[in-house]
């Protein structure tokens, strides 16, 4: 479903902020893969999702998604093929407009725009049922302006919205990160579950190793810009975070100096 092929991209090259944010990178999903990706800060973690993402062209390389090379294609061109969830909650909607028109933009994503009714009734009805199941009582506010949704709700209505179309690939960028541990926790458990029911293709980036070993199938660490470390199946389920750790410094040859890792 994901094909990364050997990319490399480098920021302000030929100067002296010179920086390899992806150094020959390659990566194979399968569908239906659910991968947690970790490594210290710098390690080109969010730089991956981007390049998949579109959001800057790859100096080398190639991306592949359901078979399609999209490498060359831009941001708004590969959003029928990803969903995404970011970091900051205020990123994946639209503060200013209603949760149900924030629903509509999310259903048509990718597809012809038209000059019919915006929501229909039937569309409304679909919304509401889908707002049920986040089970935050958003189904009676559907005329409220997502800028008066805490950043939970906001987080929780996102996922919904990348997902709702069912794409090729869902990308998750530390989407917990700026929340407190109960509604993370609650945050994590909803993508979890929408993974499982569409069966997504997935790349999760976290900072918390205990998520990183108990959600998904698959588990890779990143460092300076490739991949470290690849472990999936049972072996997976039976990793502890110090042995991420100690593979981490017999991979890289350093020690993982992240504070918001260790301490999580």
């Amino acid at each position: 479903m994901l094909d990364i092929q050997n990319i490399s991209k480098t920021f302000n090259a030929g100067t002296v902020n010179e920086k390899t944010a992806l150094n020959h990178l390659s990566l194979h999903l399968n569908e239906g893969d659910f991968v947690t990706v970790i490594g210290g800060n710098g390690a080109g973690k969010s730089t991956m999702l981007n390049a998949v993402a579109g959001v800057w062209p790859v100096d080398t390389g190639k991306i592949m998604i359901d078979g399609t090379d999209v490498t060359r294609l831009g941001e708004h061109q590969r959003a029928k093929y990803i969903g995404r969830v970011f970091q900051d909650p205020m990123t994946g909607t639209a503060a200013t407009m209603q949760i149900e028109e924030n629903l509509a933009l999310a259903a048509r994503r990718g597809k012809p725009r038209t000059l019919r009714v915006g929501i229909t009734k039937k569309e409304r009805e679909e919304y509401r049922e889908l707002l049920k199941t986040l089970d935050l009582g958003l189904e009676d506010r559907l005329t409220a302006k997502v800028g008066l949704l805490s950043g939970g709700q906001r987080q929780a209505l996102t996922l919904l919205m990348a997902t709702m179309t069912q794409p090729k690939l869902l990308l998750l960028d530390e989407h917990t990160a700026a929340l407190d541990p109960k509604t993370a926790l609650k945050v994590l458990t909803l993508s979890a579950k929408l993974v499982a029911e569409h069966n997504l293709t997935t790349l999760m980036i976290t900072h918390n190793m205990k998520d990183a070993i108990k959600y998904g199938n698959r588990l890779i660490m990143m460092h300076e810009g490739h991949i470290i470390y690849d472990v999936s199946g049972e072996e997976k389920k039976k990793l502890k975070v110090a042995d991420l750790l100690a593979k981490f410094q017999t991979a890289s040859g350093d020690e993982l100096a992240n504070d918001r890792m260790i301490l999580s």
